[in-house]
């Protein structure tokens, strides 16, 4: 009973993107600690239109190389989230193509989707709870 509860979808989507989420904080954290390092290239991580294309039933989704520097860290088992290294033009002399304000938009942004992502999941584990706690009464 408990294993057909906690193997619920909803449980492997939030898991999921909490830790794409999680990835998408340190890689974007990452590109912030290198703003100023010469020839550093933003990375970002590919998770929602990978689910959204699982979701809606287009599994069939290939993802293919253009440069063999596309899709670099992708895990070896086809998982997602991923992360993807941007190999876009720098405007400055350096090579690097970090732009801090952009970055720290992204921050604040993956932040409010993973309090999302909590607070869907807290409901989610509170209505089992009182659902457990209401079938003992």
């Amino acid at each position: 009973m408990l294993k057909a509860i906690l193997s619920n979808p909803q449980f492997s989507i939030l898991e999921q993107g909490i830790n794409a989420a999680s990835l998408r904080h340190k890689v974007v954290s990452n590109n912030i600690a290198n703003v100023n390092t010469p020839g550093f290239k933003k990375s970002e991580v590919v998770f929602e239109e990978l689910l959204q294309a699982e979701l809606s039933g287009r599994s069939d989704l290939k993802l293919t190389k253009t440069k063999a520097s596309h899709l670099s860290k992708r895990a070896s088992d086809g998982s997602v989230p991923f992360i993807n290294t941007i190999n876009s033009t720098s405007f400055r002399t350096d090579g690097n193509n970090v732009d801090i304000d952009v970055e720290m938009a992204n921050l604040a942004k993956n932040n409010i989707y993973y309090n999302a992502l909590i607070t869907q999941l807290s409901k989610h584990l509170a209505g089992l709870k009182s659902a457990i706690n209401e079938g003992r009464r």
